[in-house]
């Protein structure tokens, strides 16, 4: 037994219980993410959600969803408007249920699994708490978009903790990624926890820090908040020099949103 599925499950509860009440010309509305839709970024949850999924129980399937992405963007389609035709006609409710729905269905193939097995992934193979881990920080980080977009008060709990780990887990990734020597030296990390609980890894560093908010913490990570809209502390060239490329998911690298270009907004009617 591992926490990891029920807290990508709790994620995506959160964020279903937001989107309910909306009437479905809201989900066509634009977030501050790319100026994707709140239905943009449920269809791409969903569509790797379906992969995630895939990639556990079926093997095949996966590798043919894949292949049909590479053919796709091959020809000139991007990955959103290949997400697009995947999900088809789904859109507001209907697409949030099946969503939702697919969520709560793979929570629990995922809690039956072996969290040590190897799955396929788009990059390199990953264990199972890895792959769930993943989308439960991908629910997180693109819901942020959809929480501003409402206008609403995102509140955090230590389920984040997946995500702060995931971000000190790839230090050296996002150097690599972007082909720079990957420094000898990991910062020390110390964060305050919604709970209040301090989180710390790497206290031997004392040299390079950033601390701060774990929720903050995670925002610049995974690229929902410059870090001068947080008031995160860092100090020292390596841990300067990793937080302004810093990025815990998978893919080429993107670089940061400009400040004060990712904000709760005053909010959107329901109706």
């Amino acid at each position: 037994m591992f926490d990891q599925p029920k807290d990508f499950c709790d994620e995506s509860s959160a964020l279903h219980a937001l989107l309910v009440p909306l009437p479905d010309a809201a989900f066509d509305r634009p977030t501050q993410f790319k100026g994707w839709t709140i239905n943009d970024i449920i269809g791409h949850l969903h569509a790797w959600n379906w992969a995630a999924d895939a990639s556990l129980c079926d093997e095949n399937a996966f590798q043919d969803m894949i292949a049909t992405l590479g053919r796709a963007t091959r020809q000139g389609l991007s990955l959103l408007a290949f997400e697009r035709e995947w999900r088809g006609n789904l859109a507001g409710q209907a697409l949030l249920s099946e969503w939702y729905g697919f969520c709560q269905a793979m929570t629990d193939r995922f809690t039956a699994a072996d969290p040590k097995m190897r799955v396929k992934w788009v990059g390199p193979d990953m264990s199972v708490r890895s792959s769930i881990t993943a989308r439960l920080m991908e629910s997180w980080a693109h819901g942020q978009a959809i929480y501003d977009l409402l206008g609403a008060e995102r509140v955090d709990t230590d389920r984040i903790h997946n995500i702060a780990v995931l971000a000190v887990n790839t230090f050296g990734w996002s150097f690599a990624n972007r082909g720079l020597p990957v420094p000898d030296t990991v910062p020390r990390i110390r964060l305050t926890a919604p709970s209040g609980a301090i989180w710390e890894w790497h206290a031997h560093s004392p040299d390079n820090l950033i601390e701060g908010s774990a929720t903050q913490f995670c925002q610049v990570a995974a690229q929902t908040r410059h870090l001068k809209d947080t008031q995160l502390r860092v100090s020292g060239d390596i841990a300067t020099r990793w937080i302004d490329i810093i990025q815990c998911f998978a893919g080429p690298p993107e670089e940061a949103p400009r400040p004060n270009t990712r904000f709760k907004a005053s909010g959107l009617k329901q109706s």
